[in-house]
């Protein structure tokens, strides 16, 4: 018997990861997950899109338009934020991290500062904004790579019901 051929690749599966972290957002527009992986494919840590410890969901806006004070902007922790500070052994020097959006300048500058040196997501959607354009710009300047991921799975199933395992 041969192995199984249609297994996904460590990108898809960190971009899995990372995708299925979002899932714990509890932001009713965006949710982003992310993934930090070291060099030899190890996961150092996962984060989303959420309020910090303390804030409560129910308390805090979600709205995206508003004065600055009443929307969730000014509260929320990015995913790749929450992926660097919810690491706690070892240093993410040299790590990847995988994120469902192109990063913000602010959490790019956190990225750099932690020594991750290759930035992998599957949309870039706010390209064109002066925050990616900033990441962009810090990224190339530090010497941090970034890609998109390619896929050759447009979706994964997974399946929680016990019968099918």
């Amino acid at each position: 018997m041969s192995k199984r051929e249609n297994y996904i690749s460590w990108d898809e599966y960190f971009m899995g990861i990372a995708l299925l972290s979002a899932h714990r957002s509890k932001d009713p527009n965006t949710q982003v997950g992310a993934c930090i992986v070291s060099k030899d494919n190890k996961i150092m840590s996962v984060g989303y899109n959420g309020m910090p410890i303390g804030c409560s969901d129910d308390e805090f806006p979600w709205e995206r338009e508003g004065d600055d004070v009443d929307t969730k902007y000014p509260y929320v922790c990015h995913a790749e934020l929450n992926a660097i500070l919810n690491h706690n052994t070892g240093s993410l020097s040299g790590c990847k991290i995988y994120a469902a959006l192109f990063p913000c300048n602010e959490c790019a500058k956190a990225i750099i500062q932690s020594g991750i040196r290759e930035v992998l997501y599957l949309s870039d959607k706010y390209a064109n904004t002066p925050s990616v354009i900033a990441s962009k710009r810090m990224f190339d300047a530090s010497g941090v790579k970034y890609r998109k991921v390619e896929v050759n799975h447009k979706e994964i199933v997974i399946d929680f019901r016990e019968e099918n395992i």
